[in-house]
């Protein structure tokens, strides 16, 4: 990355401001009234050319001003951004919403996806946290209909994996409850590896949820990621760049598909610690589905036991403070909530 002199690095942060502002092509007559930069209008028609030079800047017509490229983004954000928290009320406001909704990560995931979709205008991603070695804690049985019974399991953690079973015969559901209630005694926080070699009385239906069990867990544990959740998908087809649907419909792709999510977050953010935020403009030269697009990613949970991942996924031409803010306070909330729901 080019080393820019302390005036390339004003004009440059000038431009990158402006564009995200106004959407349109910066010309160094408006730098010079809207800053009123001490500088004359041919130094900074000279410093423009030089960034442009440079590969920073781009001049989309011949008469044009300048917009930034996306190299000028990433110096942007990873040299001249200032990091700054978010506005005491907006904290307030996202901490209310919290904590005036429901416990439990199946109410707090899914108001984080909207929270971050609503403040940023883009796409949110929020995956359930996860852990390399999924342990049980909790089994619920639940009489549909006939001989179909949902299994819910939860997994130390938080995470909630569900199924409908077709069993051979009919239970009512003090039976399903009486058998729930053995297996939590036998299976509570035990791993995959402690399940299988468990033995149990012999008991036909017992033995049926517990291979269940088993199945749902190695699943997990076959996962870089848990359950997705997503919001604003609205947000990313009204972009105004958004020439093409295919460009939109690319980037959706990405994060939609379990293989392509769990390979963009194993190379990425799962490298580096909780509460650190990553992004990536562009894909960053290795997932041209994001090209065009910004990524900004952060990982909350518990050192060494639970993460999962919080993001937006919007135009490159964003307000990149309050979009790094935002995902940083909510992934740190969301923290804070697992701890605390992992002590009671």
């Amino acid at each position: 990355m080019t080393t820019l002199s302390e005036r390339q690095k004003i004009i440059l942060s000038l431009v990158v401001h402006e564009h995200i502002k106004g959407s349109q092509a910066v010309a160094s007559g408006a730098l010079i009234r809207d800053y009123n930069l001490k500088i004359s209008s041919a130094t900074v028609r000279a410093e423009l050319n030089t960034l442009t030079e440079l590969g920073y800047l781009r001049q989309p017509h011949t008469s044009a001003g300048r917009v930034p490229t996306e190299e000028g983004y990433r110096y942007f954000v990873n040299k001249l951004l200032n990091q700054s928290s978010l506005p005491a009320t907006t904290r307030n406001t996202i901490n209310h919403q919290f904590y005036q909704s429901g416990k439990g990560l199946h109410e707090w995931l899914p108001l984080a996806a909207s929270i971050l979709a609503t403040q940023n205008r883009a796409v949110s991603l929020v995956t359930a946290p996860h852990t390399d070695v999924v342990t049980f804690k909790h089994i619920e049985l639940i009489s549909i209909r006939g001989s179909q019974v949902l299994m819910v399991l939860v997994l130390v953690g938080g995470e909630i994996r569900q199924e409908i079973l077709s069993l051979n015969s009919i239970y009512n559901q003090k039976q399903l409850s009486d058998l729930a209630e053995k297996l939590n005694n036998a299976c509570e926080n035990k791993t995959l590896a402690d399940l299988n070699q468990l033995s149990i009385p012999e008991d036909p239906l017992a033995k049926v949820i517990l291979d269940a069990i088993r199945e749902q867990m190695h699943h997990s544990e076959t996962l870089v990621t848990g359950e997705l959740f997503l919001d604003g998908i609205t947000n990313v087809l009204a972009t105004p760049e958004l020439v093409e649907p295919d460009q939109a419909r690319g980037a959706l792709r990405l994060i939609e598909e379990r293989q392509m999510l769990d390979d963009l977050m194993a190379r990425t953010i799962l490298n580096e610690d909780i509460g650190d935020v990553q992004v990536l403009i562009s894909g960053e030269n290795t997932w041209n589905e994001l090209r065009d697009w910004s990524l900004i990613l952060t990982r909350y949970g518990i050192p060494d036991q639970v993460s999962g991942t919080v993001g937006i996924l919007g135009p490159m031409r964003m307000p990149y403070g309050h979009a790094i803010s935002t995902v940083r306070f909510v992934g740190g909330l969301l923290s804070e909530l697992i701890s605390e729901s992992l002590v009671e």
